[in-house]
């Protein structure tokens, strides 16, 4: 057993340990939630009940990043533990992307199995399928899946739910396919005779664009590239959230006997916006509330399989987002007029591919039962670049040379066990600008580009052809750039994030 890890479990209460030796660990990762939509960081339009109870018996934190203000790249960083930027390739996939992370990169998952855990991927993935772009065999057996990057099992969506194909991949083959439906997939050209959301928007029967996503229609709904067949394969978007569920607990139900690792990663709430029926009318915001209450009860659901299974003292769940908040991105689904006085980025500036703090700021909560008692918040920064190195602590896994090259055993903060911040956080925005955060401040590297994103959400981008420093312990945050006013400090940080940049990981 590691040193550190010997120190940490010296601070662990003795009868929890005399129980189990590893918890189970189910890694909860919503997609486009802000930081201000749970109302235990302070969203009063929509309540999170779940949520909120998870926050109030254990950890909650108030300055975790992830590492890209976009999904790809944020979701590639906290698997590997190597920062997106070091990685060509790893933009906003499309639902054809080959696998963007190579079966010799390190996963948190690799680690995971080395300490002893049975691992899976459930839900949203969006790191390619694969082993080539655009020829991916759909109708049979993908060369290349989760299955070769540490994940014993995967039940997940290729990419979003506004990307074809609109189809699960359960261990490698589309679920529940239908042969007499062969399944066709492009992002180049859309196929003969199929109708799209440009050329037939009275097809468009539960929800209509509000730029983009004018690509084949299914569901009623109209999506990004191009897809022929499907037939029962074919997700339903009320049930997705269900499907995704269903699968979790099996997983759960299936392995509760031996310590499990499961990256859960929940559609919502991210467009098209569709939740079940259920909960249709049940919020004053509308269909982008209706998600977050969804999500809320996918979190009560989850822990309700763990209860009835006796594993809810002994599983740590840790509840994030891959990135920030966008209201309208891409449906006409009011989000943004039903928000009313709803914050969804708390206040923060920028949003969703964003380089200012909207952008990466994402709710981040622990819960372990058996070793958490009371509900705590800690300032701390901290960064999902530290996944794979921190739960590997937990595992009690020493991580090679070259494995997760840019990652942290952050554990005892994790944990509640000191307040200890990382020393930076480096997050990428969508137009490839990296900022750099630390307790106090926050620098970004100066970049051309629009100011505001004009091709839809407007968002500020955060680009600046200036350098921009930004004393986040005052009032006004990231309202006043003071880089004229302490030369020094940017100086001294935009060498430490040179250093990073620059720095050669295998």
């Amino acid at each position: 057993m590691n040193q550190k890890l010997l120190s940490l479990l010296a601070l662990l209460p003795l009868a929890g340990r005399a129980q189990q030796t590893k918890p189970n660990v189910i890694l909860l990762v919503a997609d486009d939630l802000g930081y201000g939509d749970l109302s235990c960081y302070g969203a009063t339009r929509v309540e999170t009940p779940a949520v909120d109870s998870l926050a109030a018996s254990g950890i909650r934190f108030t300055n975790m990043h992830a590492c890209a203000s976009t999904s790809t790249p944020s979701r590639y960083g906290l698997l590997t533990g190597q920062y997106p930027f070091r990685k060509s390739g790893t933009d906003v996939a499309a639902g054809n992307a080959g696998m963007i992370i190579h079966p010799d990169r390190t996963t948190v998952a690799d680690l995971m199995k080395r300490g002893g855990y049975t691992t899976a991927a459930i839900g949203k993935w969006h790191l390619g399928l694969g082993s080539k772009t655009a020829q991916q065999d759909w109708n049979g057996t993908l060369d290349q899946t989760p299955l070769n990057l540490g994940f014993d099992y995967h039940y997940i969506m290729a990419a979003t739910a506004d990307r074809v194909p609109c189809v699960f991949i359960e261990n490698g083959q589309v679920a529940n396919h239908d042969a007499s439906a062969p399944i066709e997939v492009s992002y180049r050209a859309n196929f003969p005779g199929e109708p799209t959301g440009r050329t037939h928007p009275e097809l468009l029967t539960k929800l209509k664009p509000s730029h983009g996503h004018d690509m084949s229609i299914v569901n009623g709904i109209s999506r990004i590239g191009y897809m022929k067949g499907g037939g029962k394969a074919l997700w339903r978007d009320e049930d997705i959230a269900d499907s995704i569920m269903a699968h979790a607990i099996r997983f759960i139900n299936d392995n509760s006997d031996t310590p499990f690792f499961m990256y859960l990663c929940t559609n919502d709430v991210h467009v098209p916006r569709m939740p079940h029926e259920r909960f249709r009318g049940k919020s004053v915001m509308g269909l982008r509330g209706e998600a977050i209450l969804q999500f809320d009860q996918c979190v009560s659901r989850l822990r309700q399989a763990l209860r009835e299974r006796g594993l809810e003292e002994n599983t740590i769940i840790i509840v994030t987002s891959d990135n920030g908040p966008v209201l309208d991105d891409g449906y006409a689904d009011q989000a943004i007029e039903l928000a009313e006085d709803h914050r969804p980025g708390s206040g923060f500036r920028g949003g969703k591919y964003s380089a200012f703090e909207a952008g990466s700021m994402v709710p981040f909560i622990v819960s372990w039962p058996a070793e958490i008692h009371k509900g705590k918040v800690s300032d701390a920064l901290c960064s999902l670049i530290d996944v794979p190195a921190t739960l590997a602590a937990l595992a009690d896994v020493e991580p090679q040379e070259g494995e997760a090259p840019d990652s942290e055993n952050h554990l005892a903060t994790w944990l509640g066990k000191n307040s200890k911040p990382r020393k930076q956080a480096i997050s990428l925005s969508a137009s490839h600008v990296l900022s750099l955060r630390t307790q106090r401040y926050k620098y970004i590297s100066p970049s051309e580009g629009e100011a505001v994103i004009s091709w839809g959400p407007k968002i500020e981008t955060g680009n600046n052809p200036a350098p921009q420093l930004y004393d986040l312990s005052q009032s006004d945050y990231e309202g006043r750039n003071i880089a004229d006013k302490k030369p020094k400090t940017v100086k001294r940080l935009q060498r430490r994030l040179e250093k990073v940049r620059t720095k050669t990981t295998l």
